[in-house]
């Protein structure tokens, strides 16, 4: 089962010398950042997930599945209807009870009635808890309605449309259901959204600060929301929030360096930036041995 009352990371994904996905080395970094306070969401946007082929999305969900974690959110990152379902009935199959976290395709020009479509069609396919991906940077401009969520959960029931990540902040501040998961895409908003009796946060920047995630997370002191704020905002200043990650922690491990195309590295100049701020705030990146 998925608790989704937490500090979720967007855990990145690693991958091999051919770009292949090291399915050990994303495991290991998964459980590492789940040890340290916040639990990994695999398989979305920060994971490339649109990008990994669904072989290698295979082997991945059966292997993370040997490993216990604190919680788990497994991601579908699939334009296709068919991918989608094949994705969530394989992760069935091999014993995956919890929720699954899917976006709407990311071509096109989409719709309510469009995305309401490809997701009522999931669940006619196959009975699944889904964590509705509201992203519309990278969801081909489509952000969700209010009326839509509820709609879905109408048709469908809470127990089967079970939550929300806002990354679009559309619908976290105002979009009240009973035992409805409300989960924002930063960290920034992780208090007030706590406040409004949302669940919690899955961030790409939380598996960079894990622990001060899950201190903010549970004692909520002002202190630590303030730090935890300005590792987030420098982060989002570099304009790419993946490749500044990937560089973040390539810094103790090269291989976090790799990304499949057509993503690309932080340009030198936003990296000596990004480590300028960082040492402002005081929080100073762990450095590989030389």
């Amino acid at each position: 089962m998925t608790n989704l009352n937490t500090a979720f990371s967007a855990s990145v994904s690693m991958l091999n010398a051919d770009l292949s996905l090291d399915v050990g080395a994303t495991i290991q970094h998964a459980l590492k950042v789940d040890n340290l306070g916040v639990s990994p969401a695999v398989l979305g946007s920060t994971s490339q997930g649109q990008l990994i082929s669904i072989p290698d999305k295979k082997k991945l969900i059966k292997e993370i599945l040997k490993h216990k974690f604190n919680s788990l959110l497994i991601g579908t990152a699939c334009n296709s209807l068919g991918n989608t379902v094949n994705l969530i009935r394989y992760s069935l199959d091999q014993g995956y009870d919890g929720a699954f976290l899917v976006m709407n395709p990311a071509y096109y020009h989409p719709e309510d009635l469009g995305v309401y479509n490809f997701f009522s069609n999931i669940q006619k396919a196959v009975r699944c808890k889904i964590v509705l991906y509201n992203f519309s940077k990278l969801g081909a401009g489509y952000a969700f309605s209010q009326d839509i969520v509820k709609n879905l959960i109408s048709e469908f029931g809470v127990e089967v449309f079970v939550g929300m990540k806002d990354s679009s902040n559309t619908c976290w501040q105002n979009l009240k259901i009973d035992k409805f998961s409300m989960l924002v895409g930063s960290e920034i908003n992780l208090l007030k959204n706590l406040e409004l009796g949302g669940s919690g946060v899955i961030s790409a920047t939380t598996q960079c600060c894990p622990g001060l995630v899950r201190k903010v997370f549970e004692k909520k002191y002002q202190k630590d929301f303030i730090k935890m704020f300005a590792i987030r905002k420098a982060f989002d200043e570099t304009g790419d929030l993946v490749a500044a990650v990937h560089y973040f922690l390539s810094l103790s491990d090269s291989r976090y360096e790799r990304m499949l195309p057509p993503l690309t590295p932080l340009s030198k100049e936003k990296q000596k930036n990004l480590l300028n701020k960082l040492k402002k705030i005081g929080f100073y990146p762990e450095r590989k041995a030389a």
